[in-house]
């Protein structure tokens, strides 16, 4: 882009004197073969004029950059000799007619911050965008905080919680509720498949561990007998095969719970020991494992969701982000609101920054180069500033060709 506009300079420049080389070797011409009479007194005026026009703004244009001709001339060279007190004008007048709350609160009340956002953000591959920074925004919070304080701040959390809770009425409150309507049958029916299927798969084991515990004097086919009334008494009390079966053992456990859930909400003595068992909890390190390997999971999770374009976490904050701008458009007063607030955000920022920006805008410019400066403003109206040659040397033509005439008018 830098070089382009030098270019457009360049060549704007070659114009500008190129037309006034041109006005300048007419001049000669007539001049040499031509006296003052009749047209020829109008066309040298003319010329005349035109080289004086396109000089004088040749002069300006370059007074405004540097020294003309590299001569000291005051008044000349103005951006490289006032840089300063341009930036601080500059400045003040970014100040005055920009950042103020009036200009400010007009331009956002034109803009409907609201209605563009929501318009926005309604449209799917938009939500989706926003959907996806969401996401690798959450890995870069994830990635910034350190697991030692975080793991730090999430076992305090834990023990404080825990450490006023009162666990033995909690967990009995926690069985009845599991307990109503036999809810808790369907678990104990796996229990006991589960035991009956273990008896079964490990019978051989277990025989060799009840005759190796039996006493040396007992013969070993007695301790088999013994064994085998044991085992298929258990399991036939498990299968139901029994007089009262499973349903009686169902009964039985039944009432066991229900006694340990009367304990625990009532008991003096199971609470104190609930208590001591949390301690206990709380004190070990397998807590701060756990909690370890939790946040260890989580984190790589999220980062694999965030990384996957077809994840169901981005899909999900999609139909959030989404369904979120719908029901904000439908709410007009809410839409109002936002933008309201958003003004006087913009208008916070403003008064408390303004100073500062202006401040920012006087010690950056004051802070180039002169030369430089004036180079980058060259590049910037440079090439308008030529034109302004053009028509001073075309201006000025014109100019005098019309003095020449209202002299001869006046005789």
């Amino acid at each position: 882009m830098e070089a382009i506009r030098l270019r457009e300079i360049r060549s704007a420049k070659r114009r500008a004197t190129a037309l006034l080389f041109l006005v300048a070797v007419a001049f000669v011409v007539v001049a040499i073969t031509t006296d003052d009479e009749g047209s020829a007194g109008y066309l040298r005026a003319g010329l005349e004029a035109a080289m004086v026009g396109g000089l004088a703004d040749w002069f300006a244009v370059v007074a405004i950059f540097r020294h003309p001709l590299r001569l000291p001339i005051p008044h000349t060279a103005v951006i490289v000799q006032r840089k300063d007190a341009f930036g601080e004008t500059l400045g003040q007048f970014v100040q005055q007619h920009f950042l103020n709350a009036d200009t400010v609160g007009e331009r956002v009340r034109a803009i409907g911050v609201a209605d563009r956002a929501s318009s926005w953000v309604r449209q799917r591959d938009n939500a989706r965008k926003m959907a996806g920074y969401a996401a690798e925004l959450a890995v870069r919070l994830a990635d910034v905080v350190k697991d030692d304080d975080l793991l730090h701040l999430a076992e305090t959390e834990v023990r404080a919680r825990l450490t006023n809770l009162d666990v033995a009425p909690l967990a009995g409150r926690l069985l009845e509720v599991v307990t109503e309507e036999g809810r808790h049958r369907e678990l104990v029916d796996s229990v006991l498949r589960g035991l009956d299927g273990f008896l079964e798969e490990n019978e051989t084991l277990l025989r060799e561990r009840f005759i190796d515990e039996s006493p040396w004097w007992v013969p070993e086919v007695i301790d088999d007998r013994i064994f085998n009334r044991l085992v298929m008494g258990v399991r036939a009390i498990i299968r139901g095969d029994t007089v009262g079966g499973s349903e009686e053992l169902r009964e039985r456990i039944d009432v066991v719970v229900q006694r340990i859930i009367d304990r625990l909400e009532h008991d003096d003595v199971w609470r104190a020991r609930a208590e001591v068992l949390k301690d206990e909890l709380l004190d070990h390190p397998a807590l701060r494992t756990f909690i370890e390997s939790l946040w260890a999971d989580l984190k790589e999770t999220l980062r694999e969701q965030a990384a996957d374009d077809g994840s169901a976490l981005r899909a999900r904050l999609t139909d959030v982000i989404v369904s979120a701008s719908e029901r904000f458009r439908e709410d007009e007063a809410l839409m109002a609101r936002a933008d309201e607030v958003f003004e006087r955000g913009v208008n916070a920022v403003v008064e408390t920054f303004g100073d500062e920006i202006t401040r920012i805008i006087s010690s950056t410019i004051s802070q180039w180069d002169g030369e430089e400066t004036a180079g980058r403003l060259e590049q910037l109206l440079g090439r308008d500033l030529q034109f302004i040659r053009i028509n001073g040397t075309i201006v000025g033509g014109l100019a005098g060709l019309a003095i020449h005439g209202v002299s001869d008018l006046l005789g």
